[in-house]
């Protein structure tokens, strides 16, 4: 693969990894509407459970700030490490396409 390639392919990574950090986020915002949505109940059962998921959502929120600078790092290292394979071992690479393509076309044909 030329470098270019190598770079489409990081950017895929990248690009897959923020998609999966904004589905989080919205799944988050989400959540919260839901619970600010129950504020008016008065019975006390629903109050602590609402309580102990926005403490939830709060330590997710926190988790997800530090997670997503992580996950992105470790999305471009493994597509650097999948060009890196590529260019060193060529013909492995293309029979372990081979035998993916393979593998899921006999799972496809199942259904």
């Amino acid at each position: 693969m030329t470098a270019k390639k190598s770079e489409i392919l990081s950017e895929a990574a990248s690009a897959g990894a923020d998609q999966l950090i904004s589905e989080f986020k919205a799944l988050m915002a989400d959540a919260e509407a839901l619970i600010q949505a129950t504020e008016g109940q008065a019975d006390s059962a629903i109050g602590s459970i609402r309580s102990k998921a926005l403490e939830t959502i709060a330590g997710a929120k926190e988790s997800i700030s530090t997670f997503e600078g992580a996950l992105t790092d470790k999305a471009k290292a493994v597509a650097q490490g999948a060009d890196d394979f590529v260019h060193r071992n060529p013909w492995e690479a293309v029979g372990v396409a081979a035998g993916l393509g393979l593998l899921i076309g006999l799972l496809i044909r199942r259904r």
